[in-house]
């Protein structure tokens, strides 16, 4: 209190106070206030007479949250890579609380994996597609992604081949739908032009996630685990459930879902066999007996149940596109679960009612549809995509991304090819902006279900919407593998899954990316031969003394990744030819750069494999010389290690 006072007065202060105090009551004739002047005086002496010592700073631990949790964090990870034991771990990670730091979590998981073997990298994979939705949230998880890739030039330094392994990471997660292609597009707008994580999404894009077929080499390039994939549980769950509704022995239904062993993924199961009991509504009381059981020995948690339920609500407006009574078969389900006690009733706060049918989101559909005919008609008269996407992003509407593609394949398909040529165009613009894969592939199947009333209004519906699915997967908007998911949806031998067969025999011909990327008379316009024409004159000039980085800049200019193992097959050629082996440097640039990915090189190794014989004749040495760039190949990642010099392809 005396400091205080002393910090706010002063001493000199105090002195003028108590002269004034006693002027003031004199002169007004009162008599002195002695207890006041004696109280100021007083204070006088206290403050003349002690000596105020200085402030003296006493050192104590504070502790940080973020450093308890980064401790916990590693233990847990570190225990995690010891028993492989999933559920521990998102136990563990949900009992540190601390929601806030799950994106440090994410960074911490995966740049420990990055330094490890293959086994720990597809561990922590694994690891983040179980903890996904139910630990922790999308958000946090593409907030981890970028807190790695800006620190990717601190991992380049610990780590050998960290823009790689990252790239990986992320393709990964991609994949696993735990990550939206989207994110790498908006990450590079944010990230500096000159660091390595634009570097990591590049890669990412360019050698992993555009290769055909890249789903399945990026799940098995760590080598698996004993884990199965998301696709293949998705799968598995629908085929179990599809069977129990054959045969109604819940028993058996239980045990396959116990031996799934992704309690983690149970809501899966749930909203999976909702949406059969919708479909198939002579099987709605099989089902329900089958989630009733289930919970009450425990097989599928409370929570789980609540999630299944929750993503249910959530994909109800698509679902009505093509069941209409989901919204009412679903409202009249909830509270029979509840009151069944297999649901908790928590369900209804947590999603507000359950989503109530109502009129206003029938009106919200109907309104979305008339604006995306509009918005599409003005496409087709203006080619302007990005006043298109601008108008789609002003509707603020994605959840009926996959109505708005059904509308834009419909109206195309009763038009010219100019208007098909755009509409695939456009898909390839919307996929590469605002469009995930899932609204993508919901987009097709719904088009597929309704392809038999399509038939009757469009001649050769079904060709068509078969080159639309195929011209998809060369745009790389689809991967092959998205189309058996696609098939899976579908009923078996109707029209949409003939359609789909139709389409994977168009993407498996050969020269099937010349020829369905000029189905509508679209492409770069103009034909291969031109191309390998180009392709020849680039090599040469390169081979003369040119420069590595234009060459690969003529051929990206060239516009045709599909064809790139045309440029494989020459450089290659003309390496024997020339016994020049800089064109090797040149591929190595290529792959670096993503440029060429892993399926094109081994396309063109491959061609130079099966024409050995012809080419023999012309260069004696060339299975010598084919054989030594193989073993480059194969060093420097271009080939994978099963590639063989003779024999059959890989």
């Amino acid at each position: 209190m005396l400091d205080l006072l002393l910090d706010m007065l002063g001493v000199h202060i105090l002195e003028s106070l108590y002269e004034s105090r006693k002027m003031v009551l004199v002169g007004r004739g009162h008599g002195v206030n002695y207890l006041t002047l004696m109280v100021i005086h007083i204070l006088i002496e206290m403050i003349q007479t002690t000596t105020v010592e200085p402030y003296q700073l006493v050192g104590c631990t504070i502790s940080d949250p973020l450093d308890e949790y980064k401790k916990a964090v590693v233990s847990l990870i570190e225990e995690y890579f010891s028993t492989g034991d999933v559920d521990v771990a998102a136990s563990d990670l949900r009992e540190l609380g601390s929601n806030e730091y799950h994106p440090y979590f994410v960074k911490r998981l995966v740049s420990m994996a990055m330094d490890r073997h293959d086994k720990e990298k597809e561990m922590a994979s694994v690891l983040l597609s179980a903890l996904y939705a139910d630990v922790v949230t999308s958000a946090e998880i593409s907030q981890g992604f970028f807190m790695l890739l800006e620190a990717a030039d601190d991992l380049a330094v610990d780590i050998l081949d960290a823009v790689d392994i990252l790239a990986l990471f992320i393709a990964r997660a991609v994949v696993d739908d735990i990550l939206p292609p989207a994110f790498l597009n908006r990450a590079a707008k944010i990230l500096p032009e000159s660091s390595k994580g634009l570097q990591v999404l590049h890669t990412a894009e360019k050698s992993y996630l555009s290769a055909p077929h890249h789903a399945e080499l990026v799940e098995k390039k760590w080598g698996g685990s004993t884990h199965i994939t998301v696709e293949e549980v998705k799968k598995k769950i629908t085929d179990l459930l599809r069977e129990y509704v054959e045969s109604g022995d819940t028993a058996e239904a239980c045990r396959c879902i116990r031996e799934l062993g992704v309690s983690f993924f149970h809501h899966e199961v749930v909203k999976r066999a909702l949406v059969l009991a919708m479909e198939i509504q002579s099987g709605e009381p099989l089902v329900l007996k089958l989630l009733k059981e289930a919970a009450e020995e425990g097989l599928i948690s409370s929570s789980q149940m609540v999630k299944g339920f929750g993503r249910m609500a959530e994909s109800l407006d698509d679902l009505s596109l093509d069941i209409p009574s989901a919204k009412a078969l679903f409202h009249s389900l909830v509270p029979k679960a509840i009151s069944e006690g297999w649901l908790d009733s928590s369900f209804l706060k947590s999603s507000g009612e359950a989503g109530e049918p109502s009129d206003e989101d029938d009106e919200k559909v109907k309104h979305f549809k008339e604006e995306a005919v509009t918005i599409i008609h003005e496409y087709f008269l203006s080619d302007d995509i990005p006043e298109l996407i601008r108008s789609l992003e002003d509707l603020a509407a994605p959840q009926f991304n996959p109505v708005f593609l059904k509308k834009l394949i419909t109206l195309a398909m009763d038009r010219k090819n100019r208007e098909k040529e755009m509409a695939s165009v456009l898909l390839s613009a919307l996929h590469t902006e605002i469009f995930s894969t899932d609204d993508i592939v919901n987009g097709f199947v719904m088009l597929l279900e309704s392809a038999e009333d399509t038939a009757l209004d469009i001649l050769d519906a079904s060709n068509e919407l078969a080159l639309f699915l195929a011209r998809a997967v060369i745009d790389d908007v689809l991967a092959p593998l998205n189309l058996e998911e696609i098939g899976s949806r579908l009923v078996p031998n109707c029209t949409g899954a003939e359609t789909v067969h139709m389409a994977r025999s168009l993407v498996a011909a050969r020269h099937a990316g010349e020829r369905i990327l000029r189905c509508w008379g679209g492409g770069t316009g103009w034909a291969v031969e031109d191309a390998k024409d180009k392709i020849s004159k680039l090599l040469e000039e390169y081979e003369s003394g040119g420069v590595v980085g234009e060459a690969c800049q003529c051929i990206r200019d060239l516009g045709m990744p599909f064809f790139n193992h045309e440029v494989v097959k020459k450089a290659l050629v003309m390496a024997m030819e020339k016994k020049n082996d800089n064109m090797l440097d040149l591929l190595q640039e290529c792959f670096g750069e993503g440029l060429i990915t892993i399926n094109q090189m081994t396309k063109g190794f491959t061609r130079i494999r099966d024409g050995m014989e012809d080419l023999a004749l012309d260069i004696p040495n060339a299975e010598e010389k084919f054989g030594y760039y193989v073993e480059q190949g194969k060093k420097n990642g271009w080939l994978l290690p099963a590639f063989f010099t003779t024999g059959a392809e890989v």
